[in-house]
């Protein structure tokens, strides 16, 4: 249809595993994580009917996936069922040659068409246009060729491409600038932010205050409040967290701003600041340590401070890894600064990886991870911060204490001596800083009268696990209910907690909500080592509800096998 785009997951296969945390890095991963873990996502997108698939650039466990049939043809297609087009990363198709996986272009275009990709992205110089001369030579077959070229015009018809070939350029203004699409900005900047730590100083009450010191250069960065692999934008409209703020707060409130410290320019320039003339550099005609005075006097001025920590949006995303999670440059020593003045500080992080907030946990009242809120972010932290909206996101991932805990995750086995899992380093704990699936909330909630609909569960059989929520608050709000489980024996050992479920439930002030979520063959089963197979064993499955992977409210089932 002219109205709808293609939806295409990437990258396949294991793109966040590769070696060091080093994109385009390789990637040694055991076919029980790829089973279990990487694959999954791949296959909830096939069967909610994306329409392609991008491969990855980097091998996996030793071969480059632009050129791995197991995992094009044998495990896209043959195992999930795909039925749309695969395409390259950009030039990942020619870079088989750099990797010493292919012999030369005519040779890395053939392997890859006979792997099971249909498409080249590429810069110049294409792989594909050796494949003529590979159909000659019999490296690839000509039904090979026809296979990958039907697949993309079959596309090219479900879009209309060959009926409506042309976008209306005339009407893309008025798209971008429906009041509908700002909204939606908002509300989405709004609900992925996660409050991290809150000791009753959030939300602010503007009636109350006379000032607030906005600190941090990323606060009046509109490029950053973008994030990165953003493209033809107007940053011209994009509302910074100061300018939110300023507008939130109302002429009544002194709103002051320094940006107090910079984060240092990347040792290696990103490839995309060529292509984007909006990314700014770091000041140099500064005087850095007037300017850091100058932000810790305008907090010491200021009934609450609002310091902005992270980093800017050319130091993450792709081709932005990072050797650790310290905050960028003097950020801490100005955070530090600022708690010494006795002013009480909330604390914003833009970022899109977790970084290193041990002081900040243990010294800063608030902390609210904002990501990289986007064309409305200003608008939307501010009212977060205001408490117009209660903060209801939820981490994606664990949250490490420092760098050397990567990678850390909820889903971990309780391995040998599980008792002393928080004591595995010498020097300080194994645990995360916050675990999976945290977030808080202006309102609190009680978990009560978790119930399971069946006194024992057969292999194959489904289940209701369903619990009360009671918001004990005088606030509405939106609570996340999370549904986890643990088996306690079978094939092989399972991890300490598997997300099986959640929703997100709007709970007026005083109300409850009853939450029902379903727990099925395709959650418990898994890709077994032992039988290098699918299997769903017989066991005792232990079962958590609650507001993260934390979550204390149990109760625990009998599986059986059918008879």
């Amino acid at each position: 249809a002219p109205d709808r785009v293609v939806a295409g997951p990437k990258y396949l296969a294991g793109y966040g595993a590769s070696r060091g945390g080093r994109d385009y890095e390789d990637a040694d991963v055991s076919e029980s994580d790829l089973w279990n873990i990487y694959l999954p996502p791949f296959r909830a997108a096939v069967e909610a009917g994306a329409g392609n698939i991008m491969g990855a650039y980097m091998e996996l466990n030793g071969v480059p996936a632009s050129g791995n049939r197991w995992l094009l043809t044998d495990v896209l297609r043959d195992v999930l069922g795909f039925e749309g087009w695969v395409v390259s990363d950009a030039n990942a198709v020619k870079s088989m040659v750099a990797q010493h996986f292919c012999r030369d272009l005519t040779d890395a275009g053939a392997r890859a068409v006979d792997a099971g990709l249909d498409m080249e992205m590429c810069m110049d110089d294409p792989a594909f246009g050796g494949l003529p001369d590979a159909v000659a030579q019999g490296l690839v077959s000509q039904d090979a060729v026809d296979q990958a070229v039907r697949r993309v015009l079959a596309a090219k018809f479900r879009l209309g491409l060959f009926e409506n070939p042309y976008v209306d350029e005339a009407a893309t203004a008025s798209v971008l600038d429906a009041p509908a699409h700002r909204e939606t900005a908002r509300v989405a900047a709004e609900r992925t932010a996660v409050l991290l730590k809150n000791e009753a100083i959030l939300p602010l009450d503007a009636a109350e205050l006379s000032s607030i010191a906005v600190i941090g250069a990323l606060a009046d960065s509109q490029r950053d409040t973008l994030g990165p692999w953003v493209f033809e934008h107007d940053v011209g409209e994009t509302v910074s967290i100061l300018a939110g703020i300023r507008a939130r707060a109302g002429d009544g409130v002194r709103v002051d701003y320094a940006p107090g410290v910079w984060a240092p320019e990347r040792v290696f320039a990103s490839m995309f600041d060529a292509m984007d003339p909006t990314t700014l550099a770091s000041p140099v005609d500064v005087d850095a340590d007037v300017e850091f005075a100058r932000a810790v006097q305008i907090a010491r001025n200021s009934d609450i401070a609002v310091v902005v920590v992270g980093q800017p949006q050319n130091q993450i995303g792709e081709s932005a890894s990072a050797s650790h999670l310290a905050l960028p440059g003097r950020q801490l020593e100005l955070l530090q600064a600022v708690r010494d003045t006795g002013t009480p500080v909330v604390v914003l992080v833009m970022s899109g990886r977790p970084l290193d907030l041990r002081w900040a946990a243990q010294n800063a009242p608030a902390i609210m991870q904002v990501w990289y809120p986007g064309s409305q972010g200003g608008a939307a932290v501010a009212n977060l911060l205001f408490g117009d909206v209660s903060p209801a996101g939820r981490l994606p991932f664990t949250w490490p204490r420092t760098g050397g805990q990567v990678p850390m995750v909820y889903n971990h086995y309780r391995t040998f001596q599980p008792e002393n899992q928080d004591k595995r380093y010498f020097d300080e704990e194994s645990t995360p800083l916050y675990p999976f699936g945290h977030g808080l909330s202006y309102a609190t909630f009680h978990y009560a009268d978790l119930v399971l609909d069946t006194a024992q569960l057969t292999t194959g059989q489904s289940a209701t696990v369903s619990v009360s929520v009671t918001n004990t608050s005088a606030r509405d709000a939106d609570e996340v209910v999370q549904l986890y489980t643990h088996q306690r024996y079978g094939t092989s050992s399972r991890p300490v907690r598997e997300l099986q479920g959640f929703e997100r439930v709007f709970v007026p002030a005083g109300g409850s909500r009853r939450v029902a979520l379903e727990l099925g063959p395709d959650q418990l089963r898994y890709w077994s080592a032992v039988t290098r197979d699918w299997v769903q064993d017989a066991t005792v499955l232990d079962i958590w509800m609650g507001g993260s992977s934390e979550a204390e409210l149990h109760t625990e089932v009998e599986v059986v096998h059918a008879r």
